[in-house]
């Protein structure tokens, strides 16, 4: 597998990415990131833990550079709150740009009205679940002029949820920028939606993560009839010192 320099990342950035602790690049990371770099329009499916995340957060860093604009540059939408979180912070992590402007848009403690002052004070990459996002384009606070990149992540999630429309709606509004669709899954729904996103897309799949993938623990299941004999258990595995060396016990409240 190739190393970060051949996906021609900046320097600031192969800089994030030592910091950060990466070594290589994942396989959808290595066959990605040509076409990408090349402007094409990229349907990338792959499994969880292939490194979808990480390749949005790379991708768009990469991408940009840092100009006085009012209007945002990159469009990012996520199906959930905590997907959204999840990618802000990973951006937090590998932006050693600080002059770039990123926010985070959905439904939360801050009101619509808040967010789209935000936004008129000027952002340059917003991650948002796709129905705020087109509520405040609908409110003319989100302003899709000067796009240079429109991402979807975890399209087949979005789907689920039933939040296709905003995305097809938010991508019209769109006239002229590059277009990247992540998803897990690729079947009919997916592509019907993706179909009303991207008009030619090139199509880079990961079918499995190979030795990536998470190693199994056997897990031992002990059946016991009360709270007494479940302490008395414990203490009894917690006693032996030469099995046990770091424990984790869960409870369910």
């Amino acid at each position: 597998m190739s190393s970060f320099e051949k996906l021609k990342l900046s320097k600031q950035l192969l800089i994030s990415v030592g910091n950060a602790g990466y070594v290589q690049p994942t396989e959808l990371q290595s066959r990605i990131f040509s076409r990408i770099n090349g402007g094409q329009d990229v349907i990338a499916i792959a499994p969880e833990g292939a490194g979808k995340s990480t390749t949005i957060v790379l991708a768009t860093l990469n991408r940009l550079k840092f100009t006085e604009e009012i209007a945002p540059r990159v469009l990012i939408l996520c199906p959930d709150i905590e997907s959204v979180d999840i990618l802000v912070d990973q951006f937090h992590t590998l932006n050693r740009n600080r002059n770039l402007r990123i926010m985070a848009l959905y439904a939360g403690e801050a009101t619509l009205d808040a967010q789209v002052l935000e936004l008129t004070d000027g952002v340059d990459i917003i991650v948002a679940t796709p129905d705020r996002a087109r509520a405040a384009y609908l409110k003319l606070g989100l302003n899709l002029n000067k796009i240079q990149l429109f991402i979807v992540d975890d399209a087949d999630l979005i789907l689920k949820k039933g939040l296709q429309l905003p995305v097809v709606e938010l991508s019209r509004g769109i006239i002229k920028t590059q277009r990247l669709v992540f998803t897990a899954v690729y079947h009919q729904r997916v592509e019907h939606m993706v179909d009303q996103v991207i008009e030619i897309p090139n199509f880079v799949e990961v079918d499995d993560l190979g030795d990536n993938e998470l190693n199994t623990i056997d897990q031992i299941l002990y059946q016991v009839p009360n709270f007494k004999t479940k302490i008395n258990l414990l203490l009894l595995l917690l006693a032996d010192k030469e099995v046990f060396d770091k424990v984790i016990v869960f409870v369910n409240t």
